[in-house]
């Protein structure tokens, strides 16, 4: 076996038998051998196992086959498919908000943070001065603001399952964001990641100064820290995955030895290696293999 197809569809749609056959007769013509389906969750997740091609070719040959049917397509080599790391951006991943976002609507410039927001996360601008001048519009905010905020924030669908079941079977889970540290202690327990980082904001008796501690965590510590984790946990970069949505996480998901642009901005979506437009967090279980029976809600 060369490589593994495997299909997720969206929430919203059913994955028949005649759609999983159309995905898999794409790759005879081209030379594929050995092509098997297995259901890893009726109606959800499906695998395709073949011979003689590379995944690049098979993850082509099928999304081609499907068209704009809401299906995900993740293609890989059928070695190391369960991770023994997973590293996660915060948000707009594991949560569904950008916190600094929701921060600016209590000084009336959410929207403004907001649109510097996006175009960071798609690259357009550098993060770290993104950073900056968001968080300088910030000045003179109470920090008592930070728990009223928090009551905002609300989970990605699938987000504790994904980390509760590679929990269960072995795995590390943590969370690095670009986000700050006052909410990503708050998702680590609230999920139940082993361990968090994200960046510091400057607070001076009760106030936010405008100013972030320094120095900011952006895309290279991001991948700084795949690899110290892996690193310490002695787990070959094969057996790593990294999710996340923006630009300053793309260099920790080229690096894993599976990164998926989760929800992604356009930028992403398109270099990223494995992408997840449709379904929730539990897709990056079924892209390891796991089956429905298999998944711990959390």
């Amino acid at each position: 076996m060369s490589a593994v197809v495997t299909l997720i569809a969206a929430t919203s749609f059913a994955l028949d038998e005649q759609t999983a056959q159309t995905a898999r007769a794409a790759l005879g013509p081209l030379g594929a051998d050995s092509v098997t389906l297995d259901w890893l969750a009726p109606g959800r997740a499906c695998d395709i196992a073949l011979g003689g091609l590379a995944p690049e070719q098979a993850e082509a040959a099928v999304r081609r086959a499907l068209g704009d049917l809401p299906v995900d397509v993740i293609a890989q080599a059928p070695a190391n498919r369960k991770k023994r790391l997973l590293v996660a951006d915060m948000e707009s991943t594991i949560i569904e908000q950008e916190m600094l976002d929701e921060l600016g609507d209590y000084v009336g410039l959410k929207q403004h943070i907001a649109d510097i927001t996006a175009r960071a996360m798609n690259g357009e601008i550098d993060f770290k001065g993104a950073v900056r001048e968001r968080v300088a519009l910030l000045k003179g905010l109470k920090e008592s603001v930070i728990d009223e905020v928090w009551q905002r924030a609300t989970l990605m669908p699938g987000a504790k399952a994904l980390v509760a079941t590679m929990r269960a079977n072995g795995a590390t889970c943590v969370l690095v964001s670009g986000g700050f540290r006052c909410f990503t202690e708050r998702v680590r327990t609230w999920v139940g990641f082993d361990d968090d980082r994200g960046n510091v904001l400057e607070v001076v008796d009760g106030t936010m100064t405008g100013a972030v501690v320094e120095p900011i965590l952006d895309k290279d510590s991001k991948l700084e820290a795949l690899l110290a984790y892996a690193g310490e946990r002695r787990v070959p970069t094969p057996e790593t995955m990294a999710v996340g949505d923006g630009a300053n996480d793309l260099p920790m998901l080229l690096a894993a030895g599976l990164g998926v642009a989760y929800h992604a901005k356009p930028t992403v979506a398109a270099q990223a290696r494995a992408r997840v437009d449709h379904g929730d967090l539990t897709a990056l279980l079924y892209a390891q293999g796991y089956r429905a029976g298999e998944i711990v809600e959390g």
